[in-house]
């Protein structure tokens, strides 16, 4: 009996918890066919996740152009490798749709990935181990062209596949990139993101939104019969037309190059900039990186405008402005230069040429010879420095110039104890930037009126080619007058005009410049003094054209060239500036101010060529001893790289594209030739290099057409 109860009571415990669980499983049953939710994850959202993918739809990034229209950055299409690894693909298949010998796909695979066949067999076997469904190879399975793409296919390996995405592309290379910038694709989102330039500071306008595609699919993301399909369309990113002139920004950047390879300098700074709006028309700065090879990037600081430094004496023309402006200045006053003591207190001030000096001379002279003394006393005993200082305000060197590219740094204004108030007036202890410099110069090539300086000059709509913003000129001080403006005019002129001044190397062959040299010295790096040696400054000038109603307006800086016996400062610095301020002003047209019979003699004008015997124009135009190249076999002239009415010089390339476009033979152009040829023929045009035509990708006389793109290979050329 007593057993019988024992037993009872188990039973009876038993019989209770399992209608207690049953009761927990039932109510949790109906709990979840009621609410559709478990563990606070929706059945149905999760369901729906399932049977649910969702492809982005990128939206086309917008392409950045010249202000006339040469395309400088765009979206062109690469493709992605990947490997497919599970055999369920290849079921109901009558060939295998999955990697079914990975050492035989790893051999046919390396050529053309720069990977060792181990390391693709490895990545394979690998996954089919770990039993994925695909696998990718790293980096270097990205970004391929259509010409591999195409060439992997023909192997018809089973599993291998592409995914089509979109790069950036950089066609001209290294032209403008401290503008331009780059993107690149952003590891996390896959998105092509803006990192430096133009690029960065309107991501978001050239980016534009990505759309989405949704649909219910299989286990082997196949749309199903009834896919239910949710269509987002992308809105593309806008485009955006620059100031740069392309011939400009081409010139400068030959320039640049010949320097950087004969001097070997630290840095190079250059900037060119219309004075009457602002637009900037090139910049370009050594070291410079292509934007096509982010990962080779020496430099990405903008020098011109993220790198202040201590100008030298191109400061003068500001110092000497201000005290014309605020009536303290007689040019024909003389002084004692050489050297200039204040009190026992302050440093004494020393002329360049250590303190020597030439004797008693005008201010006037004491401009023309640099002269640090003469700056001194015109802050110290005629302005004062209360005076001066508020005109370096004027000038803005106390903020940025809010130019639209990222990352600008503003200079200092160190005007704290009475050495600093000295010094800044010959450009010493305060620092600017090229840009700055640029932007206060133009009150004096501009009336009077500063304005400011800006690179991006319309927005415009890639769908409807609406301008959805258009830049205009924007005058942000008047910091001296008219009259000041014109005689510092005259001044800056005598800089490189008179046998004392020290600007003679920047004289022109036709136009009178204006301008004003820098010798600035470099801080010792632990703050005590400066570099010693001739070759441990930074040279520098900033010179306008012409003199009477300047057009142009530069400055360039070299930072440390390796200079050989003989050769001084201004030899670089020069070459750079008279290179491109002279045939930037001819191209241009614009007239020039010292036009002597030689020059009108040499000169000829463009005739009217459209439409008319290639053969009658040709003959007519050998006349000139013109360099002429004929674009085609057909018979008439339907463009040329000349307008009517415009002059040219003797040996100047002529290029008359005829109705049949074929080829040239462009073994040996310059860059700046090869540029005028592409945008003649309405064709993108990809280079590599510096120098001179080495190799083209398209062969003498075959057809073009304007989905033609030209590869060119540029190189120095070799001295005899």
């Amino acid at each position: 009996m007593k057993k019988n109860k024992s037993t009872n009571i188990v039973a009876s415990l038993l019989m209770i918890f399992f209608m207690f669980l049953f009761l927990i499983v039932s109510g949790r049953y109906i709990y979840i066919q009621a609410t559709g939710v478990v563990s606070d994850v929706s059945l149905t959202e999760w369901a729906k996740d399932k049977r649910e993918t969702s492809v982005v739809l990128p939206a086309e990034r917008g392409e950045i152009y010249d202000h006339s229209g040469m395309t400088l950055a765009y979206n062109r299409p690469a493709y992605r490798i990947y490997a497919i690894l599970d055999p369920e693909y290849s079921k109901k298949q009558k060939e295998p749709k999955h990697v079914v010998d990975p050492q035989k796909t790893a051999e046919k695979l390396a050529p053309f990935l720069d990977l060792k066949e181990t390391e693709i067999q490895e990545t394979i076997e690998k996954g089919i181990k770990e039993k994925r469904f695909q696998v990718e190879f790293g980096k270097t399975g990205k970004n391929l062209s259509q010409q591999t793409m195409e060439e992997i296919k023909s192997l018809h390996l089973p599993g291998i596949y592409f995914l089509e995405e979109a790069i950036r592309y950089y066609p001209n290379g290294m032209f403008a990139s401290h503008i331009i910038g780059f993107a690149q694709e952003d590891e996390e989102t896959e998105e092509l993101i803006g990192v430096t330039g133009v690029e960065n500071a309107k991501n978001k306008l050239l980016g534009g939104t990505d759309g989405f595609l949704k649909y219910q699919r299989d286990r082997y993301n196949k749309k199903l019969v009834e896919p239910k399909e949710v269509i987002r369309k992308p809105e593309d990113g806008h485009d955006i037309y620059l100031t740069i002139d392309q011939k400009i920004q081409t010139l400068l950047e030959d320039a640049l190059s010949q320097v950087d390879e004969k001097y070997d300098p630290e840095r190079i700074t250059a900037v060119v900039m219309d004075p009457k709006t602002g637009a900037i028309l090139a910049l370009g700065n050594r070291p410079s990186f292509n934007p096509n090879n982010p990962e080779d990037v020496e430099n990405w600081y903008n020098d011109v405008i993220s790198t202040p430094f201590e100008p030298g004496s191109t400061t003068k023309m500001f110092t000497w402005a201000a005290a014309i402006d605020s009536g303290n200045y007689n040019g024909d006053e003389y002084y004692q230069s050489g050297r200039y003591v204040v009190n026992e207190k302050i440093e004494p001030i020393n002329d360049h040429n250590q303190g020597a000096g030439w004797g008693s001379i005008s201010f006037d002279e004491g401009f023309r010879r640099s002269s640090n003394v003469a700056a001194s006393k015109l802050v110290w005993e005629k302005m004062g420095t209360e005076t001066f200082l508020e005109y370096l305000e004027r000038f803005d060197f106390d903020k940025k110039t809010d130019i639209d590219l990222p990352n600008e740094v503003a200079g200092k204004i160190l005007y704290n104890w009475p050495s600093e108030k000295l010094r800044v007036a010959f450009g010493q202890g305060s620092t600017t930037t090229p840009i700055q410099q640029v932007k206060a110069a133009s009150a004096i090539a501009n009336k009077g009126k500063m304005v400011k300086p800006y690179v991006i000059q319309k927005i415009v709509d890639s769908n409807t080619g609406d301008v959805i913003e258009e830049k205009e000129p924007v005058v942000v001080g008047e910091p001296i007058s008219e009259e000041t403006a014109t005689q510092m005019l005259d001044l800056l002129e005598s800089v490189v005009n008179s046998k004392d001044g020290t600007g003679k190397p920047y004289r022109l062959d036709d136009y009178t410049v204006a301008g004003k040299t820098g010798t600035a010295q470099i801080p010792n790096s632990n703050g005590k003094g400066y570099l010693r040696g001739d070759d441990n400054n930074i040279f520098s000038f900033l010179g306008m054209a012409p003199k009477d109603d300047p057009q142009l307006i530069m400055h360039v800086s070299v930072k440390q060239p390796k200079l050989e016996e003989g050769e001084s400062g201004s030899d670089p610095v020069s070459f750079i500036f008279n290179n491109v301020m002279e045939n930037g002003l001819h191209y241009l047209n614009i007239e020039p101010d010292k036009e002597t019979e030689q020059l009108t003699a040499e000169m000829a004008i463009f005739p009217s060529v459209l439409n008319k015997d290639v053969k009658a124009v040709s003959k007519q135009l050998e006349k000139t001893g013109a360099n002429i190249t004929v674009i085609g076999n057909g018979e008439k002239i339907v463009a040329a790289n000349f307008d009517e009415g415009d002059k040219f010089f003797p040996k100047q390339r002529i290029m008359l594209l005829t109705n049949k476009p074929t080829m040239p033979d462009i073994i040996g152009w310059s860059h700046r030739d090869v540029l005028s040829l592409a945008n003649l023929l309405g064709i993108n045009v990809e280079t590599s290099g510096v120098g001179y035509v080495k190799k083209q990708s398209i062969e003498e006389d075959k057809k073009i057409t304007d989905k033609t793109t030209l590869k060119v290979e540029l190189a120095p050329p070799i001295d005899d």
